[in-house]
């Protein structure tokens, strides 16, 4: 007999689909445990117990194989949970066939069956409920500009906005030929491209799509340009209503095909698996690392007059500011503001202790609190101080793209030697390029590499001072 086969396991998506998958799995387990206690008696009470175990295997041969594909329309939640539920039932069903094919004699308890369908049913119900909740909470609407050419474009945006049910919400038009031909009221019409950019800016719109013919690259590169410094998803739409020859699915965007220009690395189910691994790894760091943190802490404080930590304004993702936290390296000094000036080797500022605090880069362990809340991931670009980030923007290409996902404590740029003081463009160049490339190949296996590295062989560098 040919055993079945789990590797579509390995593609479930890590996020809401599979937490939901394990929540409804452990409510099942619940029911049939308490089934089992309240209503199995005698030899079938182990038969029962095979019911069960065969239910959960048959749930995650059949049911999970759903989850890894992308249906082109969504089920509304009460199709979606009355669906989930019918599928457990037949897994109990086949569960109970199957244990009667194996073992003739057996009858199961009524009273037993009744109460695994009903806690089953109960428990699958309340998961849904409760993860329809939370993707209500956790999905917001995603505000859009949309520039493009003709009636094509027209057509498409009023479509878009005729959606009840989109995710999606034009905020502003720009019409490159002067004729946007009918367009929802509710809807700012630009046509001063300098106009519309700043409109774009100052209602800080998530993305920008571009609904242009496939030979209009003029257009394209210009929009390009303009938001070149800005941390704005940019979407091509193309026009293939005169190439294509039939009408097959279309994918993304409301039915409409696009292709990223510029556009986040990481997906939604992706940021769920980082963020989940960075609070997880980190509460374990804080708690492993207290005995260590805490006599940080006291050399500091007993060496040298100042704070025990040291807080300055960095950027994170989207460019939302916020204060990162180092125990502080050196004597307390005044500083202009506005005027960063970088440790350098030898610098004067530095107490002993902090040197030592530097090379090691422990200095940085007070970093965990910034990934648990929130502000920071374990590995990702490293950020660089508000004024580094004007003065290199507009001159180091690909800058502001580090800021799409949140910076990290480590990252490949540092594993690869790339870390201390950046006090020339090459230097910065090459560190924003392994920090573009990291963005490009992210996965969770390049993460435990680099976290793998960091610990055997990234704390110490000649570089860092």
């Amino acid at each position: 007999m040919r055993l079945p086969s789990y590797s579509h396991l390995l593609n479930l998506r890590a996020g809401p689909d599979l937490l939901l998958r394990l929540l409804e799995t452990i409510a099942v387990a619940v029911g049939a445990l308490a089934s089992h206690r309240l209503f199995a008696t005698g030899v079938a009470a182990g038969y029962d117990s095979a019911v069960a175990g065969f239910t959960l295997i048959f749930a995650w041969t059949v049911l999970s194989s759903a989850c890894i594909r992308r249906p082109t329309q969504v089920p509304s939640p009460w199709r979606a949970l009355v669906l989930s539920a019918l599928g457990w039932m037949l897994c109990e069903t086949g569960a109970v066939r199957l244990v009667q094919w194996m073992h003739r004699d057996y009858q199961p308890s009524a009273a037993w069956l009744a109460c695994f369908c009903l806690t089953t049913t109960a428990g699958v119900t309340l998961c849904r409920l409760l993860g329809a909740m939370a993707v209500a909470r956790r999905v917001p609407h995603v505000s859009v500009a949309v520039a493009g050419r003709g009636e094509r474009c027209a057509t498409f945006v009023r479509r878009i906005a005729s959606m009840r049910d989109s995710a999606c919400r034009i905020d502003a038009l720009f019409d490159i030929d002067a004729h946007f031909g009918t367009h929802p009221a509710d809807v700012p019409v630009f046509r001063d491209i300098d106009a519309f950019a700043a409109h774009v800016r100052a209602r800080h719109i998530d993305e920008l799509w571009l609904a242009l013919p496939l030979t209009d690259e003029a257009a394209m590169l210009r929009f390009l340009d303009i938001f070149r410094n800005d941390l704005l998803n940019i979407r091509f739409i193309p026009d293939v209503s005169r190439i294509a020859r039939f009408h097959g699915d279309r994918v993304d965007l409301e039915g409409a095909l696009a292709i990223d220009l510029v556009a986040a690395p990481l997906d939604a189910e992706g940021l769920v698996a980082k963020a989940n691994f960075d609070r997880a790894f980190s509460a374990c760091a804080v708690i492993a690392l207290a005995p260590f943190l805490i006599a940080i802490a006291l050399a500091v404080k007993l060496t040298s007059r100042g704070p025990v930590l040291f807080r300055q304004r960095r950027r994170g993702v989207n460019g939302k500011p916020f204060d990162i936290y180092k125990f502080r390296t050196m004597h307390a000094h005044t500083i202009d503001e506005g005027v960063i000036v970088q440790a350098t080797r030898d610098d004067p500022r530095v107490t002993r202790l902090g040197a030592f605090l530097r090379r090691t880069s422990l200095d940085e362990l007070p970093q965990f609190f910034n990934v648990l809340r929130g502000e920071m991931s374990v590995v990702g670009p490293r950020p660089h101080a508000l004024q580094h980030d004007a003065l290199y923007q507009d001159v180091v290409d690909g800058y502001i793209h580090r800021y799409r996902i949140k910076p990290g404590i480590t990252g490949w740029a540092q594993i690869n030697g790339l870390r201390g003081e950046t006090d020339s463009v090459d230097k910065m160049q090459r560190r924003v390029e392994h920090d573009l490339y990291y963005l490009r190949n992210w996965s969770f296996a390049l993460d435990m590499r680099i976290v793998l590295a960091t610990i055997v062989r990234g704390f110490v560098h000649r570089n860092a001072y």
